[in-house]
């Protein structure tokens, strides 16, 4: 994984304003995103392999971003997976817990994102 900045980063959202702000603010702060509008493109052209850690809504049709986390972390245990959710309570409380600096509530802070992302 990359140290600092220059993380390539899969970002993915049902939602078009939500991706283009991730990646204004994603190349602002110089990483390098790839955006998706759905769990399963981003599983079918095998972006796992090519990101440094994959940012995630958890409410999309199909499949969702839990099970899309699932499915990567099937293949990449090590990968930082951070999901975006207006509704905490998508998530039980013990998940909450155990991934509660992974876990980024909506309206998206920025800056909580970005201080996230250097401390990979």
């Amino acid at each position: 994984m990359r140290s600092g900045k220059g993380l390539i980063v899969g970002v993915v959202d049902d939602d078009k304003r939500v991706l283009r702000s991730l990646k204004g603010l994603l190349e602002a702060v110089g990483h390098r995103p790839l955006l998706f509008n759905s769990a399963e493109k981003f599983l079918d052209c095998n972006a796992v392999q090519a990101v440094d850690c994959l940012i995630s809504d958890i409410g999309m049709p199909a499949m969702n971003g839990i099970e899309l986390r699932s499915r990567v972390l099937e293949a990449r245990p090590q990968l930082p997976v951070f999901l975006l959710t207006g509704r905490e309570e998508w998530l039980s409380k013990a998940e909450t817990e155990q991934h509660r600096e992974r876990l980024l509530l909506k309206p998206l802070n920025g800056l909580q994102l970005v201080a996230a992302l250097e401390k990979l």
